[in-house]
């Protein structure tokens, strides 16, 4: 009997202490924690395919980057970034390809033709974007610009109507010209079409064009030497192996005195006389903001068209205009539509 009722007089403690410790009449009770408020920011996987490295292509991805950042994906946080450069070499860039299809990426960006005809031959489970590409068809990335379809679309790095513009500068302002020479890496599906433009826009002024070819790199000094005493100028497209090499021309045209051209704006600021062109960071800032839409939206390359550079303009360098013996005009300067940037002294 004391036993049931000490056990008793024990249960009625407990009961007063709970009631005591528990909350007094009136307050609310916390609600239970379920953890953050604010859930846990996604972190994007980008993998990066780049054919070689060149003051082009490497404006190219870090406005890819960017654009990226500006949209509140950043390196480091919201951002994985798996950069792969073949070096130029074919078979680092095939390997590199065959990689990034079997990664779990969110996305693919495919820097200069070789690297985008690798990779959209092999990733086909994530949305792939290409970059530096001069004719997307041509090349057999894409079937269509306006409606590309599958897991691929991007950016071509060349309006057309840039190569007859330019083309069209060399026959209205050197009239002492008269040939025109051509380092070129007949490999480079990118490097013969803009070629093949550049010929054909060069003929209708009755000027000739002379081809210079290489396989390598290394080929590139050699190659221009062999122009030498044939040619009254130099021009070279956006031939990836050609541009890795491009100082050894840019030295043979101060040497020789020969107007040097070029396809892209980061080789006249290198020391190329002319072009008509546009910034690369631009361009990659242009695919960047495409990647940013599929990452966020939602959106499927497939529903992207292929875009092109829209504001193209003249880029002079007066300092190489002044290595090779080429004097620039009042009505060159005047062709020039933003002289504060494109007249580069």
């Amino acid at each position: 009997m004391k036993k049931k009722t000490w056990t008793s007089l024990a249960l009625a403690a407990l009961l007063i202490t709970a009631v005591g410790c528990g909350q007094k009449p009136g307050n609310t009770a916390a609600p239970p924690t379920t953890g953050s408020a604010n859930p846990e920011q996604k972190t994007y996987k980008v993998a990066i395919s780049q054919i070689a490295e060149h003051p082009s292509l490497d404006a190219t991805r870090q406005g890819f980057i960017a654009a990226l950042k500006d949209a509140g994906i950043v390196e480091g946080s919201s951002l994985k970034l798996d950069y792969n450069n073949a070096q130029g070499d074919p078979t680092n860039n095939l390997s590199i390809a065959q990689k990034l299809a079997s990664a779990d990426n969110d996305l693919v960006l495919a820097i200069a033709t070789p690297s985008a005809q690798a990779v959209v031959q092999q990733v086909k489970k994530s949305p792939v974007l290409f970059a530096a590409v001069t004719d997307p068809v041509a090349a057999k990335i894409v079937t269509d610009l306006e409606k590309p379809g599958g897991n691929v679309s991007g950016a071509s790095d060349t309006n057309p109507e840039a190569i007859t513009k330019l083309m069209d500068f060399i026959a209205g302002n050197f009239p002492k010209v008269k040939t025109v020479g051509v380092v070129i890496n007949e490999g480079e599906p990118n490097a013969v079409v803009m070629t093949k433009k550049a010929e054909e826009a060069l003929a209708k002024h009755g000027i000739k064009l002379i081809k210079a070819p290489v396989t390598n790199t290394s080929e590139v000094k050699q190659a221009g030497q062999s122009l030498i005493g044939r040619v009254d100028a130099m021009y070279i497209t956006l031939d990836n192996t050609v541009v890795s090499g491009v100082d050894t021309l840019l030295q043979i045209a101060k040497d020789k005195h020969i107007p040097f051209f070029s396809s892209d704006r980061d080789t006249v600021e290198k020391g190329a006389f002319a072009t008509y062109g546009f910034k690369y960071y631009d361009h990659g800032y242009q695919v960047g903001q495409m990647a940013a839409d599929i990452l966020k939206n939602g959106k499927k390359p497939a529903e992207m068209k292929v875009t092109v550079p829209d504001k193209l303009d003249l880029i002079l360098n007066l300092k190489a205009a002044k290595d090779q013996g080429v004097e620039v005009t009042e009505a060159m300067k005047s062709s020039v539509k933003d002289k504060e940037n494109n007249i580069i002294q």
